[in-house]
C-alpha cells in the first residue's frame, strides 16, 4: 500500500525519496527488517497470549531423549510468521502484481489448512488431527489454483533471447536481446547446456494442435509439486529449528533465482529465462525470510514455541509456489534436498515394513526410527547438533542449485 502512495507523491509532487520504492532492492530490504522486527519482538507477545490460552504441545512418548520435556510447550506459532510475513508485503510490494497474489493465497490457503489441523488437536483433543484425506484436498485444491493461475492468467509470461542472428534493435537504438512477452510452459532443466523444458512437448508430440491442451499436464504436476512439499516441511517440522532454519536457507536461494529471472540484464548476463514481473516476489521473499529468522529466535533449542501445522504447511506450500513461479521446480530435489530425504525416509521405513511383514510375517525397520532426523536422534545424537549439521548440509545444497546458473 505504502508503493503506491508514494508512487502517487513522486509522481504528482516529486516528494524528496518517494523513488526509492520503485526500486526492489530498497522495499526488498525494508520488508526483511520489518518482518524481523514484528516476528522477533511481537512474537514474544504472541507466544505469552498462547500460554495464558494454554495452547500447548501434547507429544507422544517416542521414547527420544528429551521429549517428555517438550509437553505444553505453546504450538500454533505459524501464526507468528504468517503476519510478520504479510504486514511487510501489504505495505512494500505491488498488490496487483499477479505473483504477489499467488503467494498472498498460498500463505492463507496452507496456513488456515495447518490452523484447522492444529485447532482439532490442541482444543478438541484429537491428537490425529485434521483426516490426511482432507490435508490432500487442500493442497490439491491449492495446486489447482496456482496452475490455473500460472497457465491462464495473461499476466505470467516470458521472454526468450533471441538469436544473434536475427537481433533487432529497439527504438532507442540498443540492441534488443529478447524476444516479446507471451505465454509458455517451459520450464528449466538443471545442468543442461539446452537447459528448457516445455511440458507441452509431452501431448504436442501427437498433434501440434494439442499445445492447447498443455494444462492437462501442467497442472497436475503443479499439483504434485506443492503436495510434495508442503507434506515434505511438515515432516522435517520434528526438532527445534529444523524446519525453520532449513526453510531459511530454500527461500534466499529462490529469492536469488527470482531476482536473476526478474532482471533483464543478469537473466542476460547469465543466460536465463526472463520472466517480467517475477522480481517483485523478493519483496514478499524477504518478508517470508525475515519472518522465519525472527521465529527461529523463539524455536532454537531449547524451543519456546513451535510453529504446528500452521507453520509447517504453509511453509513448504509457499517453497513450491515460488520454486514453480520462477521455472526452478526440477531443481526441488536438489534444493529441498532436507525435504526430499525426510520424505523419503519415511516412504522407505513404512514400505520396507510393509513387504517384509507380507513375506516373512515379522515387519522390519531400514532406520531406527522416522523421519529421518529421529533416526539419528535414536542414534544418541543431540537434537542441536543434528539440526546444525542438517542446516549445514541444506547450505551445501544450495550452493550447488546455485551453481547450476553456470554449470550446464
Amino acid at each position: 500500500m505504502l508503493y503506491y502512495l508514494f508512487e502517487y507523491l513522486d509522481k504528482h509532487y516529486q516528494f524528496s525519496g518517494a523513488g526509492l520504492f520503485q526500486y526492489i532492492s530498497f522495499r526488498s530490504a525494508i520488508a526483511f527488517v520489518l518482518s524481523l522486527l514484528i516476528s522477533s519482538i511481537y512474537g514474544k507477545r504472541i507466544i505469552n497470549y498462547l500460554q495464558r490460552k494454554q495452547v500447548g504441545e501434547s507429544v507422544r512418548d517416542l521414547g527420544l531423549e528429551g521429549q517428555k520435556e517438550k509437553a505444553g510447550t505453546p504450538t500454533m506459532g505459524g501464526v507468528i510468521i504468517i503476519l510478520a510475513t504479510l504486514i511487510p508485503v501489504l505495505l512494500f510490494a505491488k498488490i496487483d502484481n499477479v505473483y504477489i497474489i499467488m503467494l498472498i493465497i498460498t500463505t492463507l490457503w496452507m496456513g488456515a489448512i495447518g490452523f484447522l489441523d492444529d485447532y482439532i488437536k490442541i482444543f478438541k483433543k484429537d491428537k490425529e488431527g485434521l483426516k490426511g484425506r482432507f490435508k490432500v484436498i487442500g493442497q490439491v485444491g491449492l495446486g489447482v489454483i496456482i496452475g490455473s493461475m500460472l497457465y491462464f492468467n495473461p499476466n505470467v509470461t516470458i521472454k526468450e533471447k533471441l538469436p544473434k542472428d536475427v537481433m533487432q534493435i529497439a527504438e532507442n537504438g540498443t540492441p534488443k536481446l529478447f524476444g516479446d512477452a507471451h505465454k509458455s510452459t517451459k520450464t528449466t532443466i538443471p545442468f543442461f547446456k539446452n537447459n528448457e523444458l516445455d511440458y507441452s512437448s509431452a501431448i504436442t508430440w501427437i498433434d501440434e494442435d494439442y499445445k492447447k491442451y498443455a494444462w492437462i499436464i501442467f497442472i497436475p504436476f503443479v499439483i504434485f509439486i506443492i503436495t510434495a512439499v508442503s507434506n515434505g516441511a511438515n515432516l522435517t517440522d520434528g526438532i527445534d529449528g529444523l524446519a525453520a532454519g532449513s526453510s531459511v536457507i530454500i527461500v534466499i536461494t529462490l529469492g536469488i533465482f527470482a531476482w536473476i529471472s526478474g532482471n533483464i540484464i543478469f537473466a542476460n548476463y547469465l543466460d536465463v529465462m526472463y520472466i517480467p514481473q517475477s522480481g517483485e516476489m523478493v519483496i514478499f521473499i524477504s518478508a517470508f525470510a525475515g519472518a522465519l529468522i525472527g521465529f527461529l529466535w523463539y524455536n532454537t533449542f531449547p524451543a519456546q514455541v513451535f510453529m504446528g501445522d500452521t507453520g509447517s504447511l504453509m511453509i513448504g506450500g509457499i517453497i513450491a509456489v515460488l520454486a514453480v513461479a520462477t521455472r526452478k521446480e526440477l531443481l526441488i530435489p536438489v534444493l529441498a534436498g532436507i525435504f526430499l530425504a525426510e520424505n523419503l525416509s519415511v516412504i522407505l521405513q513404512v514400505g520396507y515394513f510393509k513387504y517384509t511383514k507380507k513375506k516373512t510375517g515379522i515387519g522390519k525397520r531400514i532406520f531406527k526410527m522416522s523421519p529421518l532426523h529421529h533416526h539419528y536422534q535414536k542414534s544418541g545424537y543431540h537434537e542441536s547438533k543434528i539440526v546444525t549439521r542438517f542446516w549445514i548440509v541444506g547450505i551445501m545444497l544450495a550452493v550447488i542449485t546455485i551453481v547450476t546458473l553456470k554449470l550446464r
